[in-house]
């Protein structure tokens, strides 16, 4: 599969989520206390990012 989520553990010992395509980080989350708000972060970028907008503000 070329593309993933990883679930990972920063310096301040937050869980941190990354998705990553072809081993490149695409985007990173914030940090959560627990394992279970990172995999409920994954799971509502799964079911509500298909359809997203782009928002050019450039």
């Amino acid at each position: 599969m070329a593309h993933k989520f990883e679930i990972y553990k920063d310096k301040k010992g937050e869980f941190r989520v990354r998705f990553k395509y072809n081993s490149e980080v695409m985007f990173s989350s914030e940090g959560y206390s627990s394992k279970s708000s990172a995999k409920n972060a994954i799971n509502s970028v799964k079911k509500n990012a298909p359809g997203a907008d782009v928002e050019d503000n450039s």
